[in-house]
């Protein structure tokens, strides 16, 4: 049996926190549910520390403590977000079918560090632009430190192309990684971060490698999505990019994401905690759904996450109780039911 800690999260992110536990325990899965919220940064933290994984919902203020103790605090470095099309759902292209790629984008570093100031504070520094214009002479301002490591570009690459390496085999084609920096302008550190990732490639002989500047690639999801496998981006342009990404298929409310480190995962929605619908019964849960079979992947439960999966997508293929993010009409309690009858 696997521990899973849960947390609702705020605003309407309940709602569908509730209906991924109900369909997960609905599928079979062997799961003990250890249900905490962040008010008590103890408890929260032994929650977390004590189980195998967390199934986590969307933060606001309120839980805020909690995704920043399972992502910097469990060094959960690789934030992977599955780009799959739904059938039936409503997107802006005219065909959006067989979209199928991921995207791996680094989730410690870059501007996420949260080192910020007033441009006062480096006026000692030494500091010059790229025209030699010393700092002290742009005036009042602020500053933050993109900050980009050789050990965390590498294992985030490596589980890029770790992933190539399992889709390439599920799939029996050719994996590719795709990499996505400015290294033009900012050399130092997108650069770092293409030739760390280029040099990690030398070790996946079977495995294709590209790289492009990040806004031909944002260009590229929209005109050739299809040729896509695995994206690997630094933190800043994975977290723009995913979101653009998830609009080719039906939007955030179906898009997944699971964020790994070396020995803890945890599992949300991409999607943020939609106040302005709360307590309506019209969130889309198939984002949370589809984490909670990434969940059960990671967890070596392999047929629940395949019922679950197999589920969704049957409900989707059927196309009359989707909700109205998607073009339907349904509830989420609705959709919920849908996806339990299918399993």
């Amino acid at each position: 049996m696997s521990r899973i800690a849960v947390f609702e999260g705020d605003d309407a992110s309940p709602e569908v926190v509730r209906s991924a536990v109900q369909i997960v325990d609905k599928a079979g899965a062997d799961i003990e549910w250890i249900h905490a919220t962040a008010d008590d940064p103890a408890l929260m933290r032994d929650a977390i520390d004590n189980s195998d994984a967390t199934l986590f919902g969307s933060a606001s203020a309120r839980s805020v403590p909690a995704i920043e103790y399972l992502r910097w605090g469990k060094k959960t470095y690789a934030n992977v977000r599955p780009i799959t099309t739904m059938p039936n759902a409503a997107t802006p292209l005219a065909d959006s079918s067989g979209i199928d790629f991921a995207i791996v984008r680094e989730n410690l570093e870059d501007l996420y560090v949260g080192i910020e100031g007033s441009l006062a504070d480096l006026s000692g520094a030494g500091l010059t632009d790229r025209i030699g214009r010393p700092i002290g002479d742009h005036g009042a301002g602020t500053f933050a430190v993109k900050l980009v490591t050789t050990s965390g570009i590498e294992q985030v690459a490596r589980s890029a192309f770790e992933l190539a390496r399992t889709r390439a085999h599920q799939r029996s084609r050719t994996g590719r990684v795709t990499i996505g920096t400015k290294h033009n302008v900012l050399p130092v550190t997108d650069g770092h971060f293409r030739e760390v990732a280029l040099d990690v490639a030398t070790e996946y002989p079977d495995v294709e490698v590209v790289s492009y500047l990040a806004d031909d690639l944002a260009r590229r999801l929209i005109i050739s999505p299809r040729e896509l496998d695995v994206v690997l981006l630094p933190n800043l342009y994975g977290d723009i990019l995913s979101d653009e990404a998830a609009a080719l298929v039906g939007g955030l409310g179906v898009a997944p994401s699971g964020c790994y480190g070396t020995d803890y995962a945890y599992f949300e929605a991409s999607h943020g905690t939609a106040p302005d619908i709360a307590g309506k019964n019209i969130i889309n849960p198939t984002a949370q759904i589809l984490a909670a079979a990434m969940m059960l992947d990671y967890l070596g439960q392999d047929d629940p996450a395949r019922r679950v999966r197999s589920a969704v997508h049957s409900v989707y293929a059927e196309g009359s109780c989707l909700t109205v993010d998607v073009g339907g009409h349904a509830s989420t309690t609705d959709f919920t039911d849908a996806v339990v009858a299918a399993l």
